[in-house]
């Protein structure tokens, strides 16, 4: 079920693009400089690339979630089928999750330009990576809450030599970094609503790689404690 809701929301884009498209200008914008400045125009056809590559990074999600349903087939132990069944529902939850967010991404810049070119304007209509960063907030809090409830595996969480040391290492690192993670996520979306794109931008690579360091830091710390006992 989970499969055929990620599949869905990834062909949306290609069949609202092909309907759409019946709709717009021969010629729309296609790239805009860091100040909104359209610098190319293209062919509208163009806009079906990036459906085209939903798919594709779907397609990836499907495979890699088909081959942990395998391993999961073939699990010698009951903990073994377990984490690997695990792996499978929070890797369905990271595909849906990305194929909505591209999705909803996607539409806004359709809408955006179909507005400018059928009005000729020189400026992007609405401030897309605006919209990208608060539609990447969104999706770290989602996949914050639900990276605990991974268990130890070798696709998904915060895999570092000292979490997946033991249970209680991988449950405290991730459990830690799941809370990092919405916390970017709600900044990023603060940060968002009072800043440019491009600026928020920043700040969200920002906030990724703090919480990076700060939860890698925060497993090995947990890792010399439990190595301590």
């Amino acid at each position: 079920m989970m499969k055929k809701i990620m599949w869905l929301l990834a062909m949306l884009p290609l069949i609202v693009t092909s309907v759409v498209l019946q709709f717009m200008p021969d010629v729309i914008p296609m790239h805009h400089d860091l100040e909104g400045n359209t610098d190319r125009w293209g062919n509208k056809t163009e806009s079906l690339v990036f459906p085209v590559i939903i798919l594709a990074i779907t397609l990836f999600w499907h495979l890699l979630i088909r081959a942990f349903e395998k391993k999961a087939a073939k699990a010698a132990t009951e903990k073994e089928l377990t984490e690997l069944k695990s792996s499978v529902k929070v890797l369905e939850i990271v595909g849906i999750a990305e194929a909505a967010a591209f999705g909803i991404m996607h539409y806004f810049i359709l809408y955006s330009s179909y507005v400018q070119a059928s009005i000729g304007g020189e400026k992007a209509t609405l401030d897309i990576a605006k919209v990208s960063c608060f539609l990447m907030g969104l999706m770290l809090i989602v996949l914050g809450n639900y990276m605990p409830k991974a268990k130890k595996n070798a696709a998904v969480g915060l895999r570092t030599v000292w979490s997946m040391y033991n249970d209680v290492t991988w449950q405290k690192s991730n459990r830690f970094a799941a809370v990092s993670i919405v916390v970017a996520g709600l900044l990023t979306i603060v940060t968002t609503a009072f800043a440019s794109g491009i600026v928020s931008t920043l700040f969200l690579l920002a906030y990724i790689i703090a919480t990076t360091i700060v939860s890698v830091a925060y497993s090995k710390n947990i890792y010399d404690k439990e190595i301590r006992k």
